[in-house]
């Protein structure tokens, strides 16, 4: 792509800025709340208005149906007459999503949560404040921007793109994933851009090169038939508390691994290079856990704290009870006692091995007066790159380019289940970029975006977009 045409695009951006600002203002005054079957009108108002946008760059665009919130769907593709390389132009699919979190408790916000406003932030930097401001409508918004002046300056797009918009990411995607699995033959493509997360800081791009999986499990001991007296029963009645107790205090070793049979097979180091680069970044106890008062890592002995947060495998104790918990005291001996256990996975890693060997590893653990049950939740497998993806090392260069900074490729310890869902219904890799910070404050009261963050994230998209029409 040449050079002079790419400054061309940049230079439009710029000039066209507040343009770009006043179309996301007015996709966040739409009250897209997915979870609230009241704001539903409103969810598919956002769908419309969005497919009105995307339609606008000339793009084919619809709103397409679902057993929930419609999706957008928009098609660019090439025409030959019009592109002689059309055959060669790699055709990926743009993900993001337009359904926000619900806006509780209002009287946290420091203005109308719908009402989009650029304000000034406690260290001078400015931000756009309102829910969706960064996760996702901004986030969403950057990439339409950038398609938009390609088209205006050139009249074409780099590559082929499927827009697919959702409008239940925040409820699950439980009836947008159907909708991609239904209609997978007109989702074929090279593969996904998602712009749903974060810089490594301020300053810093950053790609996602994995996204830890996620197993949720509920245990339940239960021993006596009822709640028993203590003075009458203790020392010979079994206590379901201490015996969960116990087995949850001997899922980690001295060294903070856990000891589960097999936990850790297949589970692969993070190549030396990465790991020379983590090096070099600023993440320590001061920066990351000193901000929530602690000091010392809690993982794995031996393990850069930044593999700790986010390319290891974790295990955590997400709640307990059992007994009498109210004021006072009440003197028993409970009946049953449970506890929540979740489990972040790497790639390597089966959910439901892991199930099953956590299930294995606590009923070899329960004495005969006592039973155990077990309860589903949620199960999600890890995801990750190929760490020589020839678009990754495109994206990262253009990136590099517009922010005059290394690009960090990184981990992430949380999850995003539709990646997987990509990779397993479509077979295809997701290449995540996004521009949010630490601080947008996403799920949360006053919620931003930083206003750099948005104009450099177009910027950035209309690198990335010349970037990968190289590829090959």
């Amino acid at each position: 792509m040449a050079n002079a045409q790419l400054q061309s695009v940049l230079d439009h951006i710029d000039k066209d800025f507040d343009n770009s600002l006043e179309r996301l203002f007015s996709l966040l005054r739409i009250k897209s709340i997915s979870a609230d079957p009241a704001y539903a009108g409103d969810c598919k108002a956002a769908a419309e208005h969005l497919a009105k946008d995307i339609a606008s760059l000339g793009v084919a665009t619809e709103v397409r149906p679902t057993a929930g919130h419609p999706a957008v769907v928009g098609k660019a593709k090439a025409d030959d007459k019009a592109d002689d390389k059309a055959g060669g132009r790699p055709h990926v699919i743009f993900y993001g999503h337009y359904d926000v979190q619900p806006v509780d408790p209002l009287e946290l916000w420091h203005r109308p949560p719908f009402e989009p406003a650029v304000a000034d932030h406690a260290d001078g930097r400015k931000i756009i404040v309102a829910r969706g401001a960064e996760d996702d409508k901004g986030q969403v918004m950057t990439f339409v921007e950038a398609c938009r002046a390609w088209k205006k300056v050139t009249g074409s797009l780099p590559i082929d793109i499927t827009f697919l918009i959702e409008g239940e990411e925040e409820v699950g995607s439980k009836n947008f994933v159907p909708f991609v699995e239904a209609n997978k033959d007109e989702f074929k493509a090279d593969y996904v851009l998602v712009c749903d997360t974060g810089m490594w800081d301020p300053e810093t791009p950053a790609i996602t090169t994995a996204l830890r999986g996620l197993l949720y499990e509920e245990v339940k001991i239960t021993a006596a038939s009822r709640d028993l007296h203590s003075g009458v029963f203790g020392g010979t009645a079994m206590n379901p508390i201490r015996v969960l107790t116990k087995i949850l205090g001997g899922l980690f070793d001295g060294d903070n691994r856990i000891t589960i049979p097999g936990f850790y097979d297949g589970v692969k180091d993070t190549p030396p290079e990465i790991l020379e680069q983590w090096k070099k970044l600023n993440f320590t106890p001061e920066s990351f856990l000193k901000p929530v008062g602690l000091s010392i890592p809690a993982g794995e002995k031996g393990r850069l704290m930044v593999e700790q947060a986010s390319t290891r495998p974790t295990c955590d104790v997400n709640g307990i009870w059992g007994g009498y918990i109210g004021e006072g005291s009440k003197t028993v001996i409970p009946s049953h006692a449970s506890a929540k256990v979740s489990f972040r996975l790497v790639q390597g890693q089966d959910p439901q091995t892991i199930r099953k060997a956590f299930r294995d590893y606590v009923t070899a653990r329960i004495p005969g007066d006592c039973k155990v049950a077990f309860g589903d939740h949620s199960a999600a497998p890890a995801v990750a790159l190929d760490w020589n993806m020839k678009p990754l090392a495109a994206a990262r260069q253009a990136l590099t380019e517009e922010w005059g900074k290394e690009t960090v490729l990184m981990g992430s310890g949380a999850s995003i289940p539709i990646v997987a869902d990509f990779k397993r219904a479509l077979g295809l890799d997701s290449l995540l970029v996004g521009f949010g910070l630490d601080d947008d404050n996403i799920h949360s009261p006053n919620e931003k975006y930083d206003l750099r963050s948005f104009q450099k994230g177009i910027r950035s998209w209309a690198r990335i977009l010349a970037a990968l029409a190289e590829v090959k």
